[in-house]
């Protein structure tokens, strides 16, 4: 017999005021569940469209047994924020917002992943997912001899917590380093004065985290006299531009693939090496689906000699499937079969490409978990570092 689920207003009514008031926009025409990753996975049945109506007649987190809250709680946090389903909405839906709003109320009740709840406090406590020391996050760059950033210099340098800390991703941002200096483009880095953007930690929920990190980041940036910044990470991008105005931030973002291109396209780089290899390009929700820029890795890519562009049959641009790792999945641990990314790098091999080209320091680390979990024979490199091959 099932449980009788009584409607919780209060609960939905919190959710309406803490952004998901997109909930009443929808009409449940199920097409997000059609272009939802998850329709990939066969062991899972993720019935998105369903939980706009659930938010509207509070029959969301109502239920009294434990089996049913822990069942609602993965559901929501399976939710992976590529914003395939925002896309393709006939109502322009917001469902990654309504998500959000959902997981405010959990992080407040504390019913979320451990892993989430881990990373967030590791974001509070030392500035980064990782819970490495504070004064560590510009280690890379005093070795790569990267200077502290001065007001007259053309950019802030934010390459993101993954190639600040991790040793495979600080390759990208010594390629991304490189390939600016070789422009003749003047640049710098806060080092521990700047911390974790704080994209995951919003979209996972905890938003008060969020609002103290951005501030901080805020006030660095502007104590620093930051004109424009540009970022590896097309999540650091898409807060930076979108998301930190609202808090007074006064700064230009640019993704460095846009910068890459520009510089191209004036005639300050000119790749020359050539690369002599067949490369797919994934694009990357947040910076496809999330920022609308699609052309210019591929400008980049196309510019370098000997390089052979390919794409993935009816999964590019657009239509590109997710790595896994927004939406805070790149903290969760998916058990084999249940991993967007080998789904993913199981389309790009088929392309018959050596090499999957990046832009996105999370699409890096979930390809490359899934390359060696997987077997496969396909090298995993971002944009950047192709690019700077080539110079």
């Amino acid at each position: 017999m099932n449980a009788i689920i009584r409607p919780d207003w209060d609960i939905r009514d919190a959710i309406l005021e803490m952004g998901g008031t997109d909930a009443y926009k929808c009409y449940q025409c199920g097409k997000c569940m059609a272009v939802c990753p998850w329709t990939h996975v066969e062991s899972v049945v993720f019935p998105v469209y369903r939980t706009p109506q659930s938010v509207k007649f509070g029959a969301i987190m109502s239920s009294e047994d434990t089996a049913d809250i822990e069942r609602e709680v993965d559901e929501i946090y399976r939710c992976v924020a590529c914003e395939s389903c925002t896309t393709w909405c006939p109502h322009g839906v917001s469902m990654p917002d309504i998500m959000r709003g959902i997981r405010r109320i959990l992080v407040e009740f504390g019913s979320y992943p451990s892993e989430l709840s881990e990373s967030v406090s590791r974001v509070h406590s030392s500035g980064n997912p990782f819970g490495e020391p504070r004064e560590r996050r510009g280690a890379w760059a005093e070795e790569a001899e990267i200077p502290s950033f001065e007001p007259e210099m053309d950019y802030l340098y934010s390459p993101c917590c993954v190639p600040a800390y991790d040793p495979r991703a600080a390759k990208v941002a010594n390629a991304t380093a490189e390939v600016l200096r070789k422009a003749g483009v003047s640049f710098g880095v806060l080092g521990d004065r700047e911390a974790c953007c704080g994209e995951a930690i919003r979209r996972a929920g905890a938003e008060e985290v969020f609002q103290e990190v951005a501030a901080a980041n805020v006030n660095a940036f502007s104590d620093a006299g930051v004109r424009k910044a540009v970022v590896t990470s097309p999540h650091c991008f898409r807060t930076f531009d979108r998301e930190y105005p609202e808090l007074g931030a006064d700064f230009e973002a640019v993704h460095q693939s846009q910068l890459f291109a520009r510089l191209i396209e004036q005639g300050q780089l000119t790749p020359a090496k050539e690369l002599g290899k067949k490369v797919v390009y994934h694009d990357p929700c947040a910076l496809g689906r999330g920022s609308g820029i699609y052309d210019e890795p591929r400008q980049v890519l196309r510019s370098i000699p000997g390089l052979e562009l390919v794409e993935i049959p009816n999964y590019s641009r657009e239509y590109s499937l997710c790595c896994g790792g927004g939406g805070g999945g790149v903290w969760l641990e998916r058990p084999k079969g249940e991993r967007l990314s080998d789904i993913r790098l199981g389309q790009a091999v088929a392309t018959g490409a050596e090499v999957l080209a990046v832009a996105c320091p999370y699409c890096l680390q979930m390809f490359e978990d899934s390359a060696k979990t997987m077997d496969l024979d396909i090298e995993v490199k971002d944009v950047a570092e192709l690019l700077a091959e080539s110079l």
